[in-house]
């Protein structure tokens, strides 16, 4: 499968080198408004190098992986699926619900694959966490607590993540998402959304530099979340709790420490639970895996994450999220 990759940034780079040496995909061309950049990945990628995303539109292009600041996501993505290429664009589903549901309408049409990169599903410990959860060992879902962030850097203002018409949103829309995805992934979708939110440090106000989230569902679970670009030292947590015990993923390995997951089971008769531990300290493997995954789903039409509906029904709770910041008050989600 021909691949054109839009965006040479950290996270185009990440994906065009792992386009490249995937044995049914290639690289046919990099795209970045900076030559430089383009040309820079072109080298390493043994590809074309282009500044106009257009042109991998006219060409004999398979697969199209939008890898651009969240302005551009939904106008790239469309236009793709409407020139009949597979689309993988990275998280959020644009910067807005409006996006998010134009870009799975255009999916639709074309009856072409379009997919999320919502890589967080694919980390060892996150998804053996999902596997056990789903065994109904850890019985009925009580509530998630979740909390992700890293400290930020001095000029954050002055990049395209502190530009309210280019990001969409702050924190909550930067790592937010995962949370909100991998929350959806194991509770389902909430009915009620309640977000505070703050610009504490960085100079990016209306933008966030942290979030908090309360998410209610219809059986009496309640999920929250905290994601903070004031976490000094990053920082990965995510816990599951069932009447029967509880699951908790802690590091995304590199920066945010070693990957960890514990089981507990719970002791009915009251004292500590019985605790096994399992370390993931290999190399960080869930890009490949979704790249893989959404491989498969094109030549073969088997099942992926990060569906339109998966992207639209974050961005949905996402939205609920900001009005309800601004409005003080809990959002009833349908």
């Amino acid at each position: 499968m021909t691949t054109a990759i839009v965006g040479c940034g950290l996270i185009g780079r990440r994906r065009a080198e792992i386009a490249a040496a995937h044995p049914a995909t290639d690289v046919a061309v990099v795209i970045d408004t900076s030559e430089v950049s383009a040309r820079a990945l072109a080298a390493e990628t043994d590809s074309a190098w282009s500044v106009d995303w257009r042109s991998a539109l006219e060409s004999e292009i398979d697969v199209v992986v939008v890898a651009t600041p969240n302005a551009y996501l939904a106008e790239i993505g469309i236009a793709a699926l409407n020139a009949g290429k597979h689309v993988l664009i990275e998280k959020p589903m644009g910067r807005n619900l409006a996006e998010a549901t134009a870009l799975a309408d255009a999916a639709e049409r074309a009856g072409r694959l379009l997919k999320t990169g919502f890589n967080h599903r694919y980390h060892p410990a996150l998804a053996r966490a999902r596997e056990r959860f789903s065994s109904g060992d850890f019985g009925t879902l009580i509530n998630v607590r979740a909390r992700y962030g890293h400290g930020g850097r001095p000029g954050y203002e002055n990049e395209w993540r502190g530009d309210p018409a280019l990001a969409g949103g702050g924190e909550l829309t930067d790592q937010g998402v995962h949370l909100l995805d991998l929350i959806r992934w194991f509770a389902g979708d909430p009915i009620s959304a309640y977000c505070m939110r703050q610009s504490a440090v960085w100079p990016i106000a209306p933008l966030e530099d942290n979030a908090f989230a309360l998410l209610g569902y219809s059986g009496g679970a309640i999920a929250s979340f905290h994601s903070s670009w004031t976490q000094w030292k990053n920082l990965f947590s995510f816990e599951i709790f069932g009447t029967r015990g509880a699951l908790v993923v802690e590091g995304l390995g590199k920066s945010y420490g070693i990957e960890r997951l514990i089981e507990m089971e719970r002791n009915v008769a009251g004292g500590p639970p019985a605790m096994a531990e399992f370390q993931f300290d290999g190399p960080d493997d869930s890009w490949q895996l979704e790249w893989q995954q959404f491989v498969d789903a094109i030549a073969n039409g088997t099942p992926y994450d990060g569906t339109p509906s998966d992207g639209v029904a974050v961005m949905r709770v996402l939205d609920a999220l900001y009005r309800s910041s601004l409005d003080g008050v809990p959002i009833a989600l349908s």
